[in-house]
């Protein structure tokens, strides 16, 4: 799969280009994440929006701009040794790139037997009684619906990371930091469960909605124009890390031109601070990326320094 750069930049960048061919397709379904419809929806008429992230790209190389209907796409290990990520793709909060069918992300873990969940989440813009916790509600339940669900694909409920990239490496960590924050009253069985993933992967993330570090998009697209110092700082991803944040590894290209790697250098720093396991990678290129294959064909190590670092944590 191949992207245009300026598409990249322009949209914030879901998941990283993928540049390699993979094994036979494996079943992939999809399911909605609510049993009815999503908490605070209340009066608003939104309606679910597909478009392409680039003319000539893949089928399924869309983006949501409204996402009335939050959804799971399960990407089936083929021999599940028990471990599952939830994928949470970027597009900086003004829409979601994610496709349907699965990404090649999705796919690479499969291939080694971690069962991956992508998630497509609901965006603040479209006016959800919760705001900018809009998104951290479906995540959170994400977490738990795998939790629930997750033995029908060998999913042991105790193996089950959180992956973010761009954007979503911002409500990735929110997710981490606030899984015991209750966004939503419970709906079914499946909220019985913790919404805490059991490690964390946060590459080229945004994290802080403060200057001169935030990505802009982002931190407007969340909390509005006009957003209080205050409001800032309690949605800037780097604070208030509680004791049972999860371990968390960090990857950021130094060259990023999107989103200042300067975010990746903070939440290490607060990881530290606040005695969290973590790992920090910062890659000389890349730009707004982590691909799967580097320039020369070889593989990138992301994959497996986070899964070296993941299996001492847990997944």
């Amino acid at each position: 799969m191949k992207i245009a750069r300026r598409t990249l930049l322009a949209t914030g960048l879901a998941l990283p280009a993928v540049a390699r061919a993979v094994p036979a397709d494996p079943v992939v379904e999809r399911f909605p994440l609510w049993p009815s419809a999503p908490p605070g929806g209340e009066g608003l008429k939104i309606a679910d929006e597909v478009v392409k992230r680039s003319p000539n790209g893949p089928e399924d190389d869309i983006a949501w701009p409204h996402v009335a209907t939050p959804m799971l796409t399960v990407v089936p290990a083929a021999k599940p040794n028990g471990a599952a990520v939830l994928i949470v793709p970027g597009g900086g909060y003004t829409r979601v790139a994610v496709g349907r069918k699965g990404g090649g992300i999705s796919r690479m873990f499969a291939e080694r037997g971690i069962t991956a969940f992508e998630l497509l989440y609901r965006l603040p813009h479209d006016g959800w009684a919760a705001g900018p916790d809009a998104p951290l509600q479906d995540a959170q339940r994400a977490i738990r619906v795998i939790r629930e669900k997750g033995s029908r694909w060998g999913v042991d409920p105790a193996r089950i990371a959180a992956l973010g990239f761009s954007a979503g490496g911002h409500l990735a960590a929110r997710l981490g930091s606030r899984s015991s924050l209750a966004t939503y009253k419970p709906v079914d069985a499946a909220d019985r469960h913790s919404a805490r993933p059991v490690v964390l992967g946060l590459f080229f993330p945004v994290i802080t909605l403060a200057a001169p570090d935030a990505h802009g998009t982002s931190r407007r697209e969340l909390l509005g124009a006009d957003a209080s110092p205050d409001r800032i700082t309690r949605f800037s991803a780097e604070n208030d890390l509680p004791a049972d944040m999860p371990p968390t590894f960090v990857a950021h290209a130094a060259n990023d031109p999107a989103v200042p790697v300067a975010n990746s250098l903070r939440m290490f720093g607060a990881l530290q601070a606040a005695k969290i396991a973590s790992e920090l990678m910062i890659f000389e290129l890349g730009g707004h990326d982590l691909p799967l294959t580097q320039p020369d064909g070889g593989p990138h190590p992301w994959p497996n320094l986070f899964l070296s670092f993941a299996s001492r944590h847990g997944l």
